[in-house]
């Protein structure tokens, strides 16, 4: 039954409008790593006739913007972007059975605002007030456009009225009963990518991540704030008081919540927290007692670093149950504590990092749940519709996900003045700790690295290193090191970089579930499948070309072949064709794009007999590559000069995408058998999971240099090569002459520091380990002398 059909009399109940498009099945639905295929979200207008596909409108995207439990069941809203007016996005619940409705009150648009308005017994999200039976009523966007992103608690009349925020900056207030809407700003503050808002110490917090304008600004428009004045300006945090704007910090924040989550702050002395970042690394504001204070926190991933905020689907913290709460940002998930504030901000610790692009979690029947914003149509034709799915597992599972590896630090080629202190940043929970300092002066600058032990902002000196004029020192943290914070002064005036590189544990050994997938060695017959969601149905398209010869099949949410289906295998050639956008020389992989050339590491030269699928996305405007048995994470902004390993897989994997939720992976073994993984007969057989089981593949590893036996000329640096997301590392040196070589390394993307020269002799391999727990991005070599020369990374 499609909605659009529906002529119902506006007299019956909205519970009783509810449409199951799932009939009642009392057989277990089919799962696999935590997700269901069947509850897959869906644009549901993208098939109707007249239909307009624009991939930046209606369509063009399918995240699942806000979950929430109320009524008994699991309720959800899905956006498309850019649309304040609505679309064919839907209002969806879930019940402990996993039936699925779909409410016919749904209107669509871009939101990810939820709140549980306890007075009024009403769960808020989007522009729906759901009752506690779970009738629905709504806001319709005639009366209050906009792509909602938070709802808070109104200062003066929290009973009877909310405040609604939205993207472009718009916040109203509206009655919980009568469902009366009053626009109250337009735009109160500079900004273009609204994200939270939060009530707490009388204040209404929002936040604002972008800076992509989205009509003609001009300051006397606004409340308070300007237009930016430098490169640092993007984004917004910003309070209002019922009477007076001001602005906090003119950088991109995401989620602003407290210990009461999204039943609103439990008093009014009750801490306010706020995420965000900027070029060092992750931010985490604090409000308490009337006073901000300012933490770090490092990055995982660079694919959410964007001057729009476009690629932060929303980076939350929530509850997810048994008192716990969960943090998610730039790709790393953290265990944090009901009681953070000023005096008590021990407790934060990594639990993971993470591929999946989540806009929102929550704890349900006992289990986490995750929202995802996965697979989209906006620059990626090999989808043919966009979709998104949940997750559902136990805080035991985020464990065995990516280790805590990341980067960042309170400087980074910053004007710092003689004792003045750095924000704090975050050490506790992370294995392998390697801090980079660097400076630009005339003359030597002491580092003094200062302690926060418990997190009570009591500080002590633990160290002080020196750096020479215009130069860089590293420190590698012993193991038994124990503290929360750290934090950073120097003895003089300077332009300095304080910077971490954290390398955490990642799994040594490939999971059993991927046997069914070939090795690349194996001498076995594969299934050489090309695999994309449908566009005209939500199958996923199969087109066998195992031996030259091609077979087409679809397959459906129960993961079986689909019968009496139209012959696509010219569109699946048309759109799939399987290209080399990489080189691969003597010494290493070459491979380059808007950002640069750059170097990544061999595995097997058997990966150049074959074709195979090297780059595709597979969560939202994030890319996967597949090179050399290495599948790596790059951000469609951030780029090649951002990317990070993720795993070393040595699979003969054909093509992979997302579908369902699930990941799809081909290159099978043609006499796989059924193991919760493997599904399919003959040549449609696919490997099935989820994005973050990825990581279970095993850690990355391989070798290669910027030199094989290369006749390289004096001072000409090498192209960069991947140093980070590997924990040990060895390099080889030799020339054919007496010189010196030195090692320039990058940890932050903004240049190279001298690491180490060593001096060789004619003919000499000089053989060096890297201390362990040292890590940068990139490194390269220079030569003193025209020479030739090999230099070898071996990274197991």
């Amino acid at each position: 039954m499609k909605i659009s059909k529906l002529k119902l009399p506006v007299v019956v109940s909205a519970a009783f409008l509810a449409i199951n498009v799932m009939a009642q099945n009392p057989a277990k639905p089919l799962q696999i790593s935590g997700v269901y295929p069947h509850l897959a979200t869906f644009n549901e207008g993208w098939t109707l006739p007249g239909s307009k596909r624009k991939t930046n409108g209606d369509g063009g995207e399918n995240g699942i913007g806000a979950i929430t439990p109320w009524a008994g069941k699991l309720w959800m809203v899905t956006y498309s972007p850019h649309l304040p007016k609505g679309s064919s996005d839907k209002l969806y619940s879930v019940d402990d059975q996993l039936n699925v409705t779909i409410h016919p009150e749904s209107i669509g648009g871009t939101p990810a605002n939820r709140m549980i308005h306890n007075a009024s017994g009403q769960l808020i999200t989007s522009n729906y007030f759901i009752d506690k039976k779970g009738t629905v009523r709504t806001i319709p966007f005639s009366v209050m456009p906009g792509r909602m992103t938070a709802t808070a608690a109104h200062l003066t009349d929290p009973a009877n009225m909310v405040y609604f925020y939205d993207m472009e900056g718009m916040l109203y207030e509206a009655n919980v009963h009568t469902l009366a809407v009053k626009k109250l700003f337009n735009k109160p503050v500079p900004g273009w990518h609204g994200k939270g808002a939060y009530t707490a110490q009388k204040q209404l917090v929002v936040a604002n991540n972008g800076e992509d304008a989205v009509f003609k600004l001009k300051k006397e428009m606004l409340e308070a704030g300007d237009l930016p004045q430098n490169e640092e300006d993007k984004g917004v945090l910003a309070s209002w008081d019922g009477k007076d704007w001001k602005i906090i910090a003119r950088r991109q924040f995401t989620d602003v919540t407290g210990p009461g989550g999204i039943y609103g702050s439990p008093t009014d002395k009750s801490p306010l927290w706020s995420i965000g970042w900027d070029k060092r690394s992750v931010m985490l504001k604090l409000l308490d007692d009337g006073k901000w204070y300012t933490y770090r926190l490092p990055k995982a991933a660079r694919t959410y670093d964007h001057r729009g905020g476009w690629y932060t689907e929303w980076p939350r913290i929530r509850e997810v149950g048994n008192g716990k709460m969960l943090m998610d940002m730039h790709g790393m998930l953290y265990d944090f504590p009901k009681t953070f504030s000023r005096n008590n901000s021990a407790g934060i610790t990594p639990v993971s990092s993470h591929l999946r692009y989540i806009p929102d979690f929550c704890s349900w029947n006992n289990q986490i749940v995750f929202a995802t914003d996965e697979t989209t149509v906006l620059e990626n034709p090999m989808a043919g519709r966009a979709q998104s799915n949940l997750w559902f597992g136990q805080w035991s599972d985020l464990k065995n996900w990516g280790g805590a590896t990341g980067w960042g630090g309170p400087w980074d080629k910053d004007e710092v003045k003689a004792a003045e202190v750095s924000d704090p940043f975050l050490v506790k929970g992370f294995d392998h700790k390697v801090l980079h300092l660097a400076q630009s002066s005339n003359h030597t600058v002491s580092f003094t690295i200062q302690l926060d032990k418990s997190g009570n902002n009591k500080w002590e000196d633990y160290k002080t290193i020196v750096v020479p004029a215009n130069g860089y020192q590293y420190f590698i943290f012993p193991a038994n090191f124990n503290a929360n914070w750290v934090r950073f002064k120097t003895d003089a005036a300077c332009t300095a970089s304080a910077f971490f590189h954290f390398t955490g544990k990642m799994q040594e050994k490939q999971d059993a579930m991927f046997n069914s997938i070939a090795g690349i060695n194996e001498k076995v017959a594969v299934n050489e499948n090309l695999i994309r969601p449908a566009g005209h149905n939500k199958n996923l398209q199969v087109l066998n070309i195992s031996n030259s010869k091609k077979q087409y099949s679809e397959i459906d949410e129960k993961l079986q072949v689909v019968s009496n289906i139209a012959d696509s295998t010219k569109q699946m050639e048309a759109l799939l064709a399987l290209d080399k956008t990489y080189t691969v020389d003597d010494a290493s992989v070459m491979i380059k794009d808007k950002t640069g050339t750059f170097r990544l590491p061999l595995n097997s030269g058997v990966y150049e007999t074959f074709a195979s699928r090297v780059k595709r996305e597979i969560e939202s405007e994030r890319f996967m590559l597949n090179i050399q048995g290495t599948f790596y994470e790059a951000g469609r902004e951030s780029g090649l000069v951002a990317i990070r390993p993720i795993a070393t897989h040595k699979k003969k994997i054909v093509d992979f995408c997302t579908w369902r939720g699930l990941l799809v992976l081909s290159g099978t073994k043609l006499n796989a058998g059924a193991d919760g993984h493997y599904f399919g007969t003959g040549t449609n057989g696919l490997w099935y999971g989820a994005i973050d089981d990825i990581w279970k593949m095993g850690k990355p590893v391989g070798e290669g240099g910027v030199w094989k036996n290369t006749d390289v000329k004096a001072k000409t640096a090498s192209l960069p090569y991947l140093m980070t997301g590997y924990d040990h590392k060895t390099v080889s040196i030799t020339a054919d002459k007496d010189v010196n070589i030195t090692l320039e390394i990058n940890f932050d993307l903004t240049g190279f520091y001298t690491y180490k020269t060593f001096a060789l002799k004619a003919g000499q391999t000089l053989n060096h380990v890297f201390p362990a727990g040292f890590s940068a991005h990139w490194v390269k070599a220079i030569a003193d002398k025209d020479c030739k020369a090999t230099v070898w990374f071996k990274y197991k």
